[in-house]
């Protein structure tokens, strides 16, 4: 079997179970990401990667805070300004929104959070959207980039154990696969909870989570396991749960690096070795130092570790996430 051929498999397997599933990946998006024209002047800012490639995969969620709380289109422009010690959503005339696009962000929210996302992408440098690093207009004139926008300060808050990012962030295709990795470890871990948190459920997920984590950070994974080690340190299973998922998600948004990749790939390939000739077994192991060397991208040991999983039928290492974290159509491994 070709490594795509494995690939485009591996990848129709996992849409298959994501299409048999009762609830779609939700993401929510800042509006003018997927191509409405809700900006001040009229236009978007239509992201084709997230349109055409990742809407495949998901629902989108689309929310413009400002138009929704009334503001309209075209308007005036708005900004953060630092205004006694406040920061306000002010115009250039000085027309202050504040208030109304708060009020909006908690009603707002409060919607969201009964919509069970996986995920949320907001639009960068936005006083309402952005995230971090939005310019916040001093008394004195000059603007320090350091401000949240209205709207994701209330998201964020609300929702702490959501994966979110901005679209300006994205086109880093390490910031790319993280957050992706994250929704669709949300989206899992929504079916889990729909199913009833356990212990024993718990201790499923994190082995199905195991060699992804350790991607991640080796030192985590660890105190994820001795966690789960100790339940009766937790008066029930939601505190159990809670702790788990905080620490799972501080984990999971460290960025994998390249040497942890590879001390997971090895782990993962000593399953397989022994039922490989030598040649075979050479191959494997040059793949994944390859890799390393930074001469191959990351899908080509992951399609070779998941073909020879596949055909000597290790349980163990098939119930992996790290194998198919997310829909292989979305190339994000061959860009690592």
């Amino acid at each position: 079997m070709s490594e795509m051929s494995e690939l485009n498999e591996m990848s129709e397997l996992s849409m298959m179970d994501i299409h048999r599933a009762e609830m779609p990946v939700r993401i929510g998006i800042s509006s003018c990401l997927l191509g409405e024209r809700v900006r001040y002047d009229g236009g978007h800012k239509r992201d084709d990667y997230l349109v055409d490639v990742v809407g495949r995969y998901v629902e989108w969620i689309p929310v413009c805070p400002e138009v929704e709380a009334g503001m309209g289109t075209p308007r005036e422009t708005v900004q953060l300004t630092r205004v006694d010690g406040d920061v306000r959503m002010l115009t250039k005339n000085g027309v202050d929104h504040t208030d109304m696009v708060d009020w909006f962000a908690r009603q707002r929210v409060q919607t969201l959070e009964q919509a069970r996302l996986s995920g949320y992408i907001l639009k960068s440098r936005s006083p309402s959207c952005g995230m971090g690093r939005v310019p916040v207009v001093q008394p004195e004139g000059a603007a320090l980039r350091n401000g949240r926008g209205i709207f994701a300060r209330r998201l964020m808050d609300a929702l702490p154990h959501l994966p979110v990012e901005e679209e300006r962030r994205l086109h880093n295709p390490r910031v790319r696969e993280n957050f992706i990795s994250r929704v669709f470890a949300c989206y899992r871990w929504l079916q889990l909870a729909d199913s009833g948190l356990t212990r024993q459920s718990l201790m499923s997920y994190h082995r199905a989570y195991k060699y992804l984590l350790m991607a991640h950070s080796q030192e985590g994974t660890r105190r994820l396991g001795r966690l789960l080690a100790k339940p009766e340190r937790y008066a029930t299973t939601g505190e159990l749960s809670d702790a788990y998922l905080g620490e799972f998600n501080r984990v999971m948004k460290r960025t994998p690096s390249r040497r942890n990749h590879t001390n997971v790939l090895q782990h993962m390939a000593g399953y397989v070795s022994d039922r490989l000739d030598a040649r075979t077994r050479r191959e494997l192991t040059r793949m994944i130092q390859k890799y390393h060397e930074e001469l191959l991208p990351l899908i080509v040991p992951v399609v070779m570790l998941r073909h020879y999983v596949r055909e000597f039928d290790i349980t163990y290492l098939q119930d992996q996430t790290y194998l198919q974290p997310f829909p292989g159509e979305l190339m994000l491994l061959n860009q690592l």
